[in-house]
């Protein structure tokens, strides 16, 4: 079974930062990591992808056209079970707040906290598994 993790971004960067992060659990094939550069796009992927094991999603909010926070509603629609991981730079009570409310299963600041993103991640697998 092929376990995803989904990351929504519109900088081109992130990519490359997180591939870098998780190159043995890539290499190791403990999950694959997929890449959206819009919201749009993630909901094209998520919905074309039912029968694949989404485990985990990690979304920027501030992208342009549709923001992560818009499009947090529309992933719970389709995939009500996957976690949704909101990330921003702006870690205000607000921000973390609206997050919540729409269903994000938590948020995370930049820089992101890769330690504590892995603990994330192993602890999705281990559910998955």
């Amino acid at each position: 079974m092929t376990v995803v993790v989904l990351v929504v971004d519109d900088e081109p960067d992130v990519e490359t930062l997180f591939r870098q992060h998780f190159r043995r659990d890539l290499r190791a094939q403990r999950f694959v990591m997929d890449f959206a550069r819009s919201a749009a796009d993630a909901l094209t992927r998520i919905a074309d992808n039912l029968g694949q094991s989404l485990i985990l999603i990690l979304s920027d909010i501030n992208m342009p056209g549709m923001t992560g926070l818009e499009m947090l509603p529309k992933v719970k629609e389709i995939r009500p079970e996957v976690a949704v991981i909101m990330v921003t730079a702006y870690g205000d009570a607000d921000t973390r707040r609206k997050a919540l409310e729409n269903g994000a299963t938590g948020l995370l600041t930049k820089p992101i906290d890769f330690t504590l993103l892995r603990q994330e991640i192993d602890n999705r697998l281990a559910q998955a598994g």
